[in-house]
């Protein structure tokens, strides 16, 4: 496996203290590069996808716009896990391709927190499953599987708030680490302006099994933000973001203005320090079983390996 760019080995047991602090400030430099790389080639991805606002109304308020996060924030749940689920249905995938990647999510999700390796190990594995394969394949399976499996958990209220930017005349944009085709779709379907999403690279039509950068999450979602107002004309001190993680500040802070949706705790405790609006959908018991599947890393396909290896049990018998 490819080492942590910078990560090269010690030699020298003397020098180890100085190579270790290089080392970690050369880590944090290409992790950075790699966040405002996703940013920017999902800016990229979601302007090419709507280049004149998409299927919503056209916008009259052309200086702001709303940004969407989508698991717990748009939808019920966590979309990956969905999408995993309707993959694995249709054995797209074997269960052990992804056993490293969700246990690296499930220790993210518990502790939460990153390091390194484990963000290198990700960055590899993630949608690495979808190597060879053609990409208006994938665009149809995640037709397919929103309508299934994703459609009928929307959040209304959520929803709502989108709908208000749109009547308003602003565009509406969700940011998600979910891969960008299958949240175009998503967007499409809500009626929204468009997405931003994990860009997965490919060539010729062809997933080559690498990213772009990296997933979109934390940094990358607000350098994504940033990087699609630059190219739409928006003034980010206008524009308006929702997220239920405290994973998303980043994003929530670069805009004049933020909302907490169906926070978890750590963000409904920034929002009050930082006089956020907070917005709560979900009745007692649906937080309680929401927050549950996220600690347990339903969020980054998790899910589909219980589902993967119950398929794989099912043709054994």
């Amino acid at each position: 496996m490819p080492t942590w760019p910078g990560s090269a080995e010690r030699t020298n047991d003397g020098d180890q203290h100085g190579n270790t602090s290089e080392t970690n400030q050369r880590t944090q430099e290409e992790s950075l590069d790699s966040a405002k790389l996703a940013g920017q080639a999902s800016a990229e991805a979601a302007v090419t996808a709507a280049p004149d606002g998409g299927d919503a109304t056209a916008p009259r308020d052309l200086t702001a716009a709303a940004f969407f996060d989508v698991d717990n924030t748009m939808m019920m749940g966590a979309s990956l896990f969905h999408f995993a689920r309707g993959l694995a249905a249709r054995k797209f995938f074997k269960a052990a391709d992804l056993i490293g990647f969700a246990w690296q999510q499930v220790k993210f999700r518990v502790a939460g927190t990153e390091n390194a390796q484990d963000l290198q190990s990700s960055r590899e594995q993630a949608l690495s499953f979808v190597a060879g394969r053609d990409v208006s394949d994938l665009v149809g399976l995640s037709e397919e599987i929103y309508d299934e499996l994703m459609a009928d958990r929307i959040w209304a209220g959520t929803r709502a708030l989108a709908q208000m930017h749109l009547d308003a005349g602003q565009r509406v944009w969700l940011v998600t680490a979910t891969p960008v085709e299958l949240a175009q779709i998503m967007a499409r379907r809500l009626g929204l302006t468009g997405a931003l999403g994990t860009v997965a690279e490919h060539s010729r039509g062809i997933y080559t099994g690498r990213l772009v950068g990296e997933m979109l999450h934390g940094r990358a979602k607000a350098h994504a933000v940033r990087a699609l107002a630059a190219s739409e004309g928006l003034d980010l001190r206008r524009c308006t973001a929702y997220s239920d993680s405290a994973n998303d500040v980043p994003m929530l802070s670069v805009v004049g203005k933020a909302v907490a949706v169906n926070p978890d705790q750590r963000l409904r405790e920034t929002a009050r320090s930082r006089g956020w609006e907070i917005r709560d959908f979900r009745t007692g018991r649906k937080a309680a079983r929401i927050g549950v599947h996220s600690a347990l890393g339903a969020g980054a396909l998790a899910g589909a390996l219980a589902a993967g290896l119950a398929y794989r049990r099912r043709d054994r018998s």
